[in-house]
């Protein structure tokens, strides 16, 4: 387990997990770029509002994300069945 200090919306965080250093670091800047894009866009709410507002857009962000692998992965199985049937 790793331990990385990062920065987040100007705070300070300590995070451990299974990722390097460098991940979590990637990841600390892309949820920081997030919440400054929500704030900067609504620079009236609180920091808790801030940070549920970014938590939902990278949700959406995961879950289209997920729903094109899906599919993807769908056509793949689809072509090799097709594959299989034409070889027959």
């Amino acid at each position: 387990m790793v331990r990385a200090v990062v920065q987040i919306f100007d705070e300070e965080y300590v995070v451990k997990g299974g990722s390097s250093v460098e991940e979590i670091e990637r990841i600390a800047e892309y949820v920081d770029r997030r919440m400054r894009q929500v704030a900067g866009r609504n620079p009236r709410l609180s920091r808790a509002d801030v940070a549920v507002l970014a938590a939902l857009n990278i949700t959406e962000e995961l879950f289209k994300l997920k729903e094109e692998y899906r599919e993807m992965v769908q056509m793949l199985e689809e072509g090799e069945k097709k594959g299989e049937a034409a070889g027959r």
